[in-house]
């Protein structure tokens, strides 16, 4: 697992049945638009995020369309395991670093 893949599940995870967009989610990981987009498309074809447009015309808003994010329930499970599974490397990688 990637510290951008860490940083995307994490903040979908954080309120895992909201939709959240792309400008969003860089602001809130940090990441550039070159690198979260393709993390959410793996992700997406991983079977753990899914995506919509959305319904409300931008025009009317004075903004782009915004495409929305949300984990499904098999990406909140993974999501999940797979970063208590990082936390607990991590764990032990430090503790090994302190010997």
């Amino acid at each position: 697992m990637t510290v951008p893949v860490a940083k995307v599940l994490a903040t979908l995870l954080a309120d895992p049945d909201d939709e959240h967009y792309g400008l969003g989610l860089m602001q809130r990981t940090g990441l550039a638009s070159g690198t979260l987009y393709p993390v959410l498309a793996r992700l997406q074809a991983a079977g753990w995020v899914e995506a919509r447009w959305e319904d409300e015309d931008p025009v009317e808003a004075g903004r782009p369309v915004r495409r929305y994010y949300r984990l499904t329930g098999e990406g909140v499970a993974e999501a999940r395991t797979a970063l208590a599974a990082l936390r607990k490397d991590t764990a032990v990688h430090r503790m090994r670093e302190a010997w």
